[in-house]
């Protein structure tokens, strides 16, 4: 057995879910509307900018995390940006109890 071959197995599983198809459609839905695509886009870009000066060990001031917040809830009324959000949480809990059953798997290994 090859672990790469297997790797490249999972991937493909994971590509082929029906959590990364709903994803794919989701986010295809969002950009085929204007208003939807440039809203979903300026969170995104707020939102990596926020979490880049996390990373470089600025705290954001819970002004803008309510703001953030404030917008998210806001953006979530678009029902399209709303499938996505969904179709996103969905997909990142796969990907999370992916991860979690293959470190448990590794535990072993690790310690």
């Amino acid at each position: 057995m090859n672990v790469y071959d297997k790797a490249y197995e999972l991937a493909k599983s994971l590509r082929d879910s029906a959590e990364a198809q709903s994803l794919t459609a989701a986010k295809a839905a969002v950009e085929g509307e204007a208003d939807a695509s440039r809203m979903l886009g300026d969170f995104l870009e707020r939102q990596h900018d926020l979490q880049h000066r996390m990373m470089l060990g600025e705290e954001p001031t819970p002004e803008e995390l309510e703001k953030m917040n404030k917008l998210y809830e806001l953006i979530a009324l678009n029902p399209l940006i709303n499938q996505y959000f969904e179709a996103e949480r969905r997909f990142a809990i796969l990907f999370d109890d992916i991860n979690r059953i293959i470190g448990e798997g590794l535990k072993s290994v690790l310690e």
